[in-house]
């Protein structure tokens, strides 16, 4: 059979994106309105508590494969003979794992002072995290196949039942408790659905452990691993910080504002990982990778530029449900979140980059720029948050997504055999700077936010393709 043309190829990834993308968008905005729901039936010290936890448990749940996440959707795409190999010594190997992870998980959280019931949830809450963690490993088998539309479906399924199953807890009485649960049922259910389909697309696997195998994939794998465990710490160190050295109150306050900063990102992390496999397919092709750097900085950044720009200018508006805080207190949380959207700005530009990087042996180099934004984090909430709360945090989450992004650019340009889109990013910049402009007048204009944002969303399409950023030629060629 010929090889696919470098354009049908880049068409059919357009469309499997913007299936990913669709399915997302119907299920995780109804999310987001019911966590804020429950987040104000709770209170914010109470659903602060909770956050810390899963905060806690998501930086040990997100390294407890060691990596062989990321390793097994790198080999796959490249090699399909070490899916049958190695799955029967990787299954196992990951759920032993999974259970050591658990119990670090419970030590970790009494050695910072949780006891008793507080212990429980946390112990309830690793439990989900760490079977949530094993569905994406499973799914990275379907993404390296370049299954991408069912891997969509699944990426879904468990955000759909549990809105529905908080739902109903909403309606009969929701307590902490009982939503901990709820998001453990939701999680098993997925993963039981997953595992029994994978094992009817590739066959059941039979467990055979064999320890040889376990210590080369574990070899291989430790550099996925320390960049996973910076990330998770990158991204969620914060949440525990604010708990133990301010007060669970701040920690929901930065919750509620971190909420829509994780809805709007999810659109990042649910599109790179196809970038990823298809990075790490094209490996020898810098051609291809260079095509798809290219494509995928667009592809990226432009839906995130117009979100960013609605917030910066009306960020109070997505905290309407919040029917029991003082005005202060949205005061508050409104200043901590647009901070964090600038940080999502700065994310939007550059970590295709760190894709990039990562599916291309360059996990060392990557590890050490994630640690040094660590330690200017752990700092800095040292040294700001006892007094500054969740605005020191966002500030310090802004400050660190800078620093990184900046050593992203300087290894692409060193390391990765690509060219950066100089060109395009300039492009890019000003657009959002005319977007900027535009939401400014129309608030002066009108004063609604919901004409603001639709006059500022069709002045925006005019701006992409004025800049070159969009051109009609290739919207035909997608047709």
């Amino acid at each position: 059979m010929p090889p696919t043309p470098p354009a049908a190829r880049i068409k059919k990834f357009f469309g499997n994106i913007s299936f990913v993308v669709l399915l997302n968008l119907l299920v995780k905005p109804g999310w987001v309105v019911v966590e804020n729901l429950v987040q104000d039936r709770l209170g914010h010290a109470a659903f602060g508590t909770f956050t810390a936890l899963y905060a806690l448990t998501l930086i040990f749940a997100s390294v407890s494969d060691l990596g062989l996440t990321q390793l097994t959707t790198k080999r796959v795409a490249a090699d399909a003979a070490f899916l049958p190999e190695y799955f029967p010594t990787i299954l196992p190997l990951k759920g032993g794992l999974s259970l050591l992870f658990l119990g670090l998980i419970v030590l970790t959280g009494y050695g910072i002072g949780h006891r008793g019931h507080t212990l429980t949830l946390l112990a309830l809450t690793g439990t989900g995290l760490l079977l949530t963690q094993y569905t994406g490993f499973l799914r990275g088998t379907l993404q390296a196949h370049q299954r991408f539309n069912t891997d969509a479906l699944l990426s879904v399924l468990e955000k759909a039942l549990l809105l529905l199953l908080v739902l109903g807890l909403l309606a009969v009485g929701l307590t902490l408790d009982n939503y901990v649960v709820a998001r453990s049922v939701a999680t098993l259910f997925t993963f039981v659905v997953l595992y029994g389909l994978v094992s009817r697309l590739y066959g059941l696997v039979r467990y055979r452990l064999r320890w040889q195998q376990a210590r080369l994939v574990l070899r291989a794998s430790l550099p996925f691993a320390m960049i996973t465990l910076l990330y998770g710490l990158n991204e969620r160190i914060d949440m525990v910080m604010l708990e133990r050295l301010a007060t669970p109150a701040e920690a929901g306050y930065y919750a509620g504002a971190y909420r829509w900063v994780d809805a709007v990102m999810m659109y990042m992390w649910t599109v790179l990982p196809l970038f990823f496999a298809k990075f790490a397919r094209a490996t020898d092709q810098p051609r291809e990778q260079q095509e798809l750097l290219w494509f995928g900085q667009r592809i990226v950044t432009v839906p995130l530029l117009f979100v960013v720009g609605f917030v910066l200018f009306r960020g109070e508006v997505v905290f309407w449900q919040f029917t029991h805080s003082t005005p202060q207190e949205l005061a508050h949380m409104t200043v901590a979140l647009k901070i964090l959207f600038i940080n999502v700005l700065v994310h939007s530009f550059f970590a295709i980059y760190s894709t990039l990087l990562t599916s291309t042996s360059q996990e060392k180099p990557v590890s050490w720029l994630v640690a040094g934004s660590i330690g200017l984090n752990v700092g800095l909430n040292v040294a700001l948050l006892p007094r500054y709360g969740a605005v020191a945090a966002a500030l310090d989450t802004l400050l660190c997504a800078v620093f990184v992004s900046g050593g992203y650019l300087w290894l692409v340009h060193r390391r990765a055999g690509v060219q950066i889109p100089w060109s395009l990013l300039a492009r890019l910049a000003l657009a959002f700077g005319l977007l900027c402009a535009t939401f400014g007048g129309l608030r002066l204009l009108f004063n609604q936010w919901l004409l603001e944002a639709v006059g500022a969303g069709l002045v925006f399409v005019g701006i992409l393709f004025a800049t070159g950023i969009v051109k009609l030629s290739e919207l035909k060629a997608l047709r």
